[in-house]
């Protein structure tokens, strides 16, 4: 047995993850890049109706998206390679689930609530955030592996987690921008302090879930040479983020 053999027997006995693994390959429907991405969340904007749970969730994913997409062209980003491929994978994950709907498959668990509500008489920033929930706490975990894996990178590659935090800055200005304006087309000023539907949307964090979202990253992607046991925590996470959309998505009384 050569040194390279020894190393890779001791390396399998100890699960660590291979060395030198390439390029994972992209599924042929990915979309090439941010514009396309932007250009199918009009097109869906258009074609779901007004009063439609996804399309709240659209309208706020849609405005990142075109950021992002400026962003780059600006040279914001580090690794813009990466930044857009991340951009790419994350949205897949949302339009596939938007197909699987419409297609009458079954959905990701924590895609479920989103979808099951989708007609309930429920303020849009309820959707919103339930969207953001599912899409952060589950999907842009998933994504940034992904992306990871199609240009042979890791978590730890230069720019990637640089670029990443960049994005959560993003996401915290066009949130509380989009949160504001849908806070004053349903609850009037006097109200707001006590409004129980602030205090139910105010409990959730687009800080916090992206903070863990790269902590369960950085999980999935030691799991990597256990394949079984890396989707157990990947479908465990996603049962628990369809329970966390829940609750987001219950009618809260008027304030009195």
């Amino acid at each position: 047995m050569g040194l390279r053999d020894l190393l890779t027997s001791v390396r399998r006995r100890l699960r660590l993850p291979p060395v030198g693994r390439g390029r994972s390959p992209v599924p042929p429907h990915q979309l090439p890049d941010v514009p396309s991405v932007v250009s199918a969340l009009r097109t869906l904007h258009e074609e779901l109706p007004p009063g439609d749970g996804v399309r709240q969730f659209n309208r706020m994913y849609l405005q990142v998206t075109e950021l992002v997409g400026r962003r780059l062209g600006e040279g914001y980003f580090r690794n813009a390679e990466f930044m857009e491929r991340l951009d790419v994978v994350f949205a897949h994950l949302y339009l596939d689930a938007v197909r699987d709907d419409r297609e009458g498959r079954v959905l990701p668990q924590c895609w479920e609530p989103v979808f099951a509500s989708r007609a309930a008489p429920l303020a849009p920033i309820q959707f919103a955030v339930a969207g953001m929930n599912a899409h952060i706490n589950h999907d842009l975990p998933v994504a940034v592996i992904t992306a990871c894996e199609q240009l042979g990178l890791n978590p730890r590659s230069r720019g990637v987690r640089e670029d990443y935090d960049k994005v959560s800055l993003l996401l915290a200005e066009v949130h509380e921008e989009v949160r504001r304006s849908f806070v004053r087309s349903v609850i009037p000023e006097v109200d707001r302090e006590l409004s129980p539907l602030l205090t139910l949307v105010g409990s959730w964090s687009v800080g916090r879930a992206r903070d863990a979202a790269w902590v369960n990253s950085e999980v999935m992607w030691a799991l990597r040479a256990t394949p079984q046991l890396r989707e157990e925590f990947r479908v465990s996470l996603c049962r628990s983020v369809g329970l966390a959309g829940r609750t987001l998505l219950v009618q809260v009384p008027e304030p009195v």
